[in-house]
C-alpha cells in the first residue's frame, strides 16, 4: 500500500497559492446611497429604488457578490474547497448550476489546477486510501464511486492499482470475523448467505467472498461441505 495521501485543497483558502489567488480584490460596487455629498433623505430614497427594482444583478450587489462570472466563479470554489476535498467535474457541475458562463468556469478551474487546489489524482488515491482502509470497500467499489465523481479512467485505475489482491483478500478476512460473532445462531446456509452478501456489497468478487466466508466457519467448526458452488 502506499503512503498516505492528504486530501488535495483541504486548505484551499488559508495559505500557499490558493490564499494569494483567494485575495484577489472582487471589484464589488460601493452600497447605494452611502456616497459623499448625499443627505439622509437622499440615502432613504436611494436604498428604496435599489430594494424596489428587485433585479438579480440589484440583489447581487446588495450581498457584496462580485458581478465578475471569473470572481464568482472563483469564490464558488474557494466556498466548496474549503474543508473538503472536490474533483474537477464536481465544481464544474456546481459552477455549471450557478449558471457560471463556461469560459469563465474553464479559466477558474484550469487556474485552480495550476496551484494544486484541484488535483483528481491525489483525490482518488486518498479516496481509495481512506474508504479501503475505514470501509472495507473492494476495488470494483471504489472504481464505481470514483466514476460518480467524474475521475478519469486512467487515473482511477492507477489509483486503485495500490490494492494488491493479498491485501484486498486480508480486508475481505476482517470484515467476516468482525461480522461472524452476530451471525451465531442462524443455520449454516443463513450465515453463508448473510456474510457474503456483505462482502459483495462492498464490491468483493463471488469467488473471494464464498473461500474467505468458508475458511471463517471452518475455523469454527462448520461443516462447509457444498460450499465450493456459487452462491
Amino acid at each position: 500500500m502506499t503512503r498516505r495521501t492528504e486530501w488535495p485543497g483541504a486548505d484551499a483558502a488559508g495559505s500557499g497559492a490558493g490564499a494569494e489567488y483567494a485575495a484577489e480584490p472582487s471589484g464589488g460596487s460601493p452600497e447605494p446611497g452611502r456616497g459623499a455629498g448625499f443627505g439622509e433623505g437622499a440615502g432613504r430614497q436611494s436604498r428604496s429604488r435599489s430594494r424596489s427594482s428587485g433585479s438579480p444583478s440589484s440583489s447581487r450587489a446588495e450581498k457584496g457578490e462580485p458581478r465578475d462570472p471569473v470572481e464568482q466563479a472563483r469564490n464558488i470554489c474557494l466556498r466548496l474547497l474549503t474543508g473538503t476535498p472536490r474533483t474537477r467535474k464536481q465544481l464544474a457541475d456546481a459552477l455549471r448550476k450557478r449558471e457560471i458562463p463556461d469560459e469563465a468556469a474553464e479559466e477558474v478551474l484550469s487556474r485552480f489546477e495550476d496551484v494544486g487546489l484541484i488535483d483528481d489524482a491525489a483525490f482518488a488515491d486518498a479516496w481509495v486510501e481512506s474508504r479501503h482502509h475505514g470501509r472495507g470497500l473492494a476495488r470494483r467499489a471504489l472504481v464505481r464511486e470514483l466514476r460518480t465523481k467524474g475521475v478519469d479512467p486512467a487515473v482511477i485505475d492507477e489509483a486503485v492499482g495500490q490494492l494488491d489482491h493479498e491485501q484486498e483478500e486480508e480486508t475481505a478476512r476482517e470484515l467476516v470475523v468482525r461480522k461472524l460473532r452476530s451471525t451465531r445462531g442462524l443455520d449454516r446456509d443463513k450465515r453463508l448467505r448473510r456474510l457474503a452478501g456483505m462482502l459483495a456489497r462492498k464490491g468483493y468478487g463471488e469467488g473471494m467472498a464464498l473461500r474467505v466466508v468458508r475458511q471463517a466457519l471452518e475455523a469454527e467448526g462448520e461443516d462447509t461441505e457444498g460450499l465450493d458452488e456459487p452462491f
